[in-house]
């Protein structure tokens, strides 16, 4: 059932509102044509389930630039 699906994947995400952002880009991403949006739905959820989706080590590391402050003549 896919409110066991929801209540497995807010063990890694507390916000229900974030979690519902998170899956929707999740499943436009994941959609494969032909298949029922619905399954795609559960297997991003069942994934969420398992792993963390909003996990620091999977985004790719920011470079700092650092900008020299201008001063007024």
């Amino acid at each position: 059932m896919r409110s066991d699906l929801i209540f497995g994947a807010l063990t890694h995400v507390t916000n229900r509102y974030q979690l519902c952002q998170l899956a929707s880009k999740a499943t436009r991403k994941l959609h494969k044509p032909n298949t029922r949006l619905q399954d795609t739905t559960n297997e991003v959820l069942d994934r969420f389930k398992d792993t963390v989706p909003m996990d620091d080590a999977s985004e790719a590391p920011v470079e700092k630039i650092e900008v020299h402050q201008r001063r007024a003549a």
